[in-house]
Order: structure tokens, then sequence, then C-alpha cells
């Protein structure tokens, strides 16, 4: 990996968001590489947006600049909206098409747009765009709660992406309690296969 590698992980709070990046990090330090990352917090307890910029290689900063993530990875439809500006045509685009509607939208007479209209929207403007139901293969791994999971190991289908499976596995047990180590490992299948397929 000469120049590095992007990504810019998105979602709402509660999704797991920090624990991914965190074990996307981990690993590329087992793999000696640098890396770097920034986080923001959102108001969690109100499904706030919450995101974090990794930076696998040699930069200075841990901000991404506009336009220059090698992949974003979002939790929710909306959010990936929200992140575009960090993504260029060639960016990988992964994310979750489960919505999850915010009480802003909830309490107004606002409506959550259709998803299939945000995947015809980055269609449009992206080359690479893999809209997954992140939640319903969580589901069938064994629990909604490794939606995380299976986002990162859809991720990690991307011929760019810089760490081997085998490293983010790894750094998945080293950060994840042991007990759902076998439905976590699946959860990163299931998110692998619906990329690579």
């Amino acid at each position: 990996m000469s120049e590095g590698y992007n990504i810019y992980i998105c979602g709402v709070g509660g999704q797991g968001i920090i624990k991914t990046s965190v074990i996307i990090g981990e690993a590329a330090m087992n793999e000696g590489l640098d890396v770097t990352m920034s986080e923001i917090h959102g108001m969690s307890q109100r499904e706030g947006s919450v995101s974090t910029e990794l930076r696998i290689g040699d930069f200075k900063s841990s901000i991404i600049p506009r336009n220059a993530a090698d992949a974003l990875l979002s939790f929710e439809p909306i959010e990936t909206i929200r992140g575009i500006d960090k993504a260029n045509k060639n960016t990988k685009i992964v994310f979750n098409t489960f919505p999850i509607h915010p009480s802003s939208i909830n309490s107004s007479n606002m409506n959550y747009p259709e998803v299939d209209e945000i995947i015809s929207y980055l269609k449009e403007d992206f080359n690479y765009v893999f809209p997954i139901d992140g939640n319903e293969l969580a589901i069938k791994a064994g629990n909604i709660l490794s939606v995380n999971m299976v986002l990162l190991g859809a991720i990690v289908a991307d011929d760019k992406f810089p760490l081997s499976k085998e490293t983010i596995i790894e750094s998945m047990k080293n950060n994840l309690n042991p007990k759902f180590h076998e439905l976590n490992l699946k959860a990163i299948e299931y998110g692998f296969n619906a990329v690579n397929d």
C-alpha cells in the first residue's frame, strides 16, 4: 500500500460505528501500518449522527479532505448522503439500506426519502455503489446487533481494502466478547459475500 487508504464511516448513535473503526484501526497496526482516526459523536441517545475518519498510511492529519475517501461505509441511508462530500466518483460506497427515522422527521411534516431514490441518486454520480440490507443479514447471522460486523465484512470485500480479512477477524476477536465470536464471524462473512457476489 503506497499511497494510503481513507475510510469515512458514518451512521447514527448505537450502531457500533466507533467499535468498527477501532477494529479496523487495530488491524492496520497489527499489519505494521500507520493509522490515524478522528471521531464525531452526535447525540447518541437521540440517534444523532456519528462519524469516524480512518486514514491508513503516512498521513499528517486525521481529517479526510473533501472528495478524498477511498471508501465510504455508512450504517444508514440518510447518513450516506450526509457524508457524500468526502467521496469522489471512484469511492467505494457501501451502505446499509435499512432506514432509521430521526425524531426530527417523525415530529414534523417531513418525509423520509425512499431508499430506492437514494440508491438511484448515488448511482447517477458514483461508479461503485453497494447497497446492502445489513439488518436483514445481521438477523440471518443470529442477532440484529451484529449489523456493524456485516458492514465491516462488506467493506473488507473492496479489492483495494488494504487489510486482509484474517487480520480484521483477529482484531474483531481481540475487541469483542468471545461468546459472540461465532455470531460475528457469520456476520462478517454475510457482509463480505453480499458485496463480493
